[in-house]
């Protein structure tokens, strides 16, 4: 079997997490004095080499999670826990990939990619270096003095990739990092991050909207209910062999399989999501 039947979410599947939330719940005072809970009593596990993706319908709170487990948000009430710690103030073991890159337009791919380190107090000529030998790794030698705008949204996003990575964080939390690109460098892109994440893997939370790219990458995908006071309603395993080529393993049996049985429950979801917002413009 390519993916196992759901189960409802654990308060801990994992015996050593580098990422747990503990009944999470995450709650927004209005401008009208009201309170909007975006994530309610949520708990979610992922293990220290563990891939796990995040699906839901759109405003369903998937970054709303990411944020939590980065710091940059607090719970309204409930515990993140990150490598056995609770968490108070930024996650500082985790590396966050955004949307949209965070390249510094006036500086050059290498001295991007460079940055962080120099910032936490690497000596410069150490911190290009190794700067050089991650552009390399994301297929970007050729390219480490020029500019942002020089460069394709593909390109950058490696750039950005090389840049989160570099500073070798134990967790990494990617929101929608391949949704601006094309469906060809999005392909491209997955096998490069599955390739990097192969050679030393980390404990990674992706949040996506795209099914076939959760299933593709990941160990597991969550789904995440309808807000408001969303939460976690299925966890399925995937027990695709790895190491994986993406476009070749959404050709077999237990890749469609596995999509089946998500779909059945996320559509439900994506549905109840799109009732709420045709009512709204009512």
């Amino acid at each position: 079997m390519a993916v196992e039947q759901a189960e409802r979410p654990a308060k801990s599947r994992q015996s050593n997490c580098a990422v747990e939330l503990r009944d999470v719940t995450i709650a927004f005072d209005l401008a009208d004095g009201s309170r909007f809970t975006a994530v309610d009593a949520t708990n979610l596990a992922v293990g220290e080499q563990e891939f796990v993706a995040i699906i839901g319908p759109t405003g369903c709170g998937k970054s709303t999670l990411l944020n939590a487990a980065a710091g940059l948000l607090s719970p309204a009430s409930g515990t993140v826990v990150i490598e056995g710690g609770q968490l108070s103030g930024l996650n500082r073991r985790a590396g966050y990939l955004f949307q949209q890159d965070a390249l510094m337009p006036w500086k050059t791919a290498e001295e991007n990619v460079a940055i962080g380190l120099e910032i936490a107090g690497t000596p410069k000529s150490e911190a290009r270096r190794r700067a050089r030998d991650w552009l390399g790794r994301v297929g970007l030698s050729a390219f480490a003095t020029r500019y942002p705008h020089m460069l394709s949204g593909g390109q950058r996003k490696r750039v950005a990739l090389a840049q989160v990575l570099i500073r070798d964080p134990k967790i990494i939390l990617m929101d929608e990092p391949f949704g601006p690109l094309d469906a060809q460098t999005r392909l491209i892109m997955g096998d490069l991050l599955l390739d990097l994440w192969s050679a030393d893997r980390k404990a990674v939370m992706f949040v996506t909207h795209d099914l076939e790219e959760a299933i593709a990458l990941a160990d597991r995908v969550v789904v995440m209910s309808a807000g408001p006071a969303a939460r976690i309603i299925g966890d399925f395993p995937i027990a695709l062999p790895r190491p994986r080529d993406v476009a070749d393993i959404k050709l077999s049996a237990g890749f469609q399989e596995a999509h089946r049985l998500i779909w059945t429950m996320l559509k439900e979801e994506v549905l109840k999501a799109y009732g709420q917002t045709a009512e709204g413009a009512r």
